[in-house]
């Protein structure tokens, strides 16, 4: 790391009192007015859970209780008092434990305190000296391929005589600091020793933000909900939960380079504490259906899930409202009736204002009001089928509406040949009726509805039902267009009936009328 302007100059300034010289820097001219001018203050890019913990333990209520030179930044010192919470050092007001007392009481990075003092506990106080001496200095391997702490531990305790390339001298201090934790922590000869196997147990301690579980490839999802990857494919690849003790924090995941795997059933064990239990009805899109699933959670972490077999009705029909929402009213079984239904309420919705609106958003905005009487014990697609969906609009309608809707938008209209044809409201501005030509003869006006305010668009068939003329002036299609349309309508239909005076044939439904 560069230093800072100031500390070069304050470097030359040192070797300038002692004798004249000249100062050479191993730099260029230009690389050092690229020097930061001061060197950025240790408090503000360090770990200040050390510092939490001991304010803590003095008894001040947090750093704006004491003057400082550079105040520790305020996210940072809330994440080590994060920390020290999830380390069982503060409580939920951030006063200090007793457990916190006695971790200070050590003088160790408080991960390490923890995991010494709960890891005796488990009777594996020897095997968490041995990792804390471990963490306290460079990796003993170097840059080994190998990230799994546990032959650090084995090597730690052959005394080096495993080879594989071990600095001897910082093993033999490692050691040295070992046996000092032990003294500590007031272990006798050989008590607590455990095996290396157990290191993950112990790193889940200090490091329970740090549990991984495996997601292929060597990569893992930690449960503070980062992604930690394994550089290099090792034995560690194939463990299903792993604690990292070391990470590079660089990029979009983070590199591993010193970890120790876990049991699910140690992990459990040892983090019962940590794991909630979450239960969550909702609407599966894939299934069709609202699903209830039992969740365990460990952070980022989903140790297990299982299905719900039986659901709140009241948070069932919820999510299957819900379910509505997100697919559309086309859940929904539209008989022609029913859609007949909401077309009509909207034209009068159009044309009166005092009717309610129908869209698919208001519908969707109010489906506790109209939909949900008639959805309980319903959960999935196919139940949905034998909702009574008329019966659900038309509960939107109050007594005197739902009179008025008959009188003013009816469902079919009387024609002169005594047919009833379904009136078509789809287009709220222009409702229409399709009928044969034929079965109008003798009516002289365009049908009207509404009370008489809106006149229908007339779609006039051919015997086929194919349509020859849309209009909404019948009187002047008789007058104008009647008698193009019928050289060609008696060209091709020869047997029916096509009268020279329309308006004084018998209207009919059959392909002459009846004598």
């Amino acid at each position: 790391m560069s230093v800072s302007a100031a500390s070069a100059d304050q470097r030359r300034g040192r070797a300038g009192r002692l004798a004249p010289g000249v100062c050479y820097r191993l730099w260029s001219e230009a690389d050092h007015r690229q020097l930061p001018p001061q060197r950025v203050p240790e408090i503000r890019e360090a770990d200040l859970a050390p510092l939490a913990l001991e304010l803590a333990a003095w008894g001040a209520g947090g750093p704006d209780a004491l003057p400082w030179l550079d105040p520790p930044p305020a996210g940072a010192y809330a994440q080590a008092a994060g920390l020290l919470q999830l380390l069982e050092a503060l409580d939920g007001r951030g006063a200090v434990t007793v457990h916190g007392r006695a971790m200070a009481a050590l003088g160790l990075h408080p991960r390490l305190a923890h995991m010494l003092l709960r890891a005796k506990e488990l009777g594996l106080g020897g095997l968490a000296c041995d990792l804390a001496a471990l963490l306290g200095e460079r990796d003993v391997l170097g840059a080994a391929d190998d990230a799994d702490l546990r032959s650090r531990v084995e090597l730690l305790r052959s005394g080096g005589r495993q080879g594989r390339g071990a600095d001897d001298a910082a093993l033999q201090r490692i050691a040295a600091e070992a046996k000092v934790w032990r003294r500590e922590l007031g272990l006798r000869a050989g008590e607590g020793e455990g095996s290396p196997a157990s290191s993950g147990v112990c790193l889940a301690l200090a490091y329970p933000e740090r549990i991984g579980q495996n997601r292929g490839g060597g990569r893992y999802l930690l449960s503070s909900g980062r992604g930690a990857v394994l550089p290099r494919q090792q034995l560690l690849w194939n463990a299903a939960y792993i604690v990292a003790a070391e990470l590079d924090d660089q990029g979009a995941e983070s590199r591993i380079r010193l970890a120790a795997p876990l049991e699910e059933e140690e992990l459990r064990r040892g983090a019962a504490g940590a794991i909630r239990t979450e239960e969550s009805i909702a609407w599966d899109r894939g299934a069709g259906a609202v699903r209830g699933r039992r969740r365990e959670l460990l952070g980022a972490l989903l140790l297990k899930e299982t299905v719900l077999a039986e659901l709140n009705p009241e948070r069932q029909l919820q999510a299957l409202l819900e379910g509505i929402r997100l697919e559309g009213l086309g859940l929904l079984p539209w008989s022609k009736a029913a859609r007949q239904l909401r077309e009509r309420i909207g034209f009068l919705h159009r044309h009166r204002g005092d009717f309610p609106n129908v869209s698919d958003e208001a519908l969707l905005g109010s489906l506790e009001e109209w939909l949900a009487p008639h959805l309980y014990g319903m959960k999935s697609r196919g139940d949905l089928q034998r909702v009574p969906l008329f019966e659900a609009l038309e509960s939107l309608l109050p007594w005197p509406q739902r009179q008025q809707l008959g009188e003013f938008v009816p469902t079919h209209v009387t024609v002169p040949s005594g047919s009833r044809i379904p009136v078509d409201y789809s287009n709220p501005d222009a409702p229409a009726l399709a009928v044969r030509l034929q079965e109008l003869f003798g009516l002289r006006e365009t049908p009207r509805i509404a009370g008489g305010k809106v006149g229908l668009v007339l779609h006039l068939l051919s015997p086929a039902q194919r349509p020859v003329q849309v209009t909404k002036d019948l009187a002047s299609f008789w007058r104008e267009g009647y008698f193009e349309v019928k050289k060609d309508l008696k060209g091709r239909y020869p047997k029916h009936y096509w009268p020279d005076d329309p308006l004084e044939a018998v209207p009919t439904s059959r392909v002459r009328p009846r004598t």
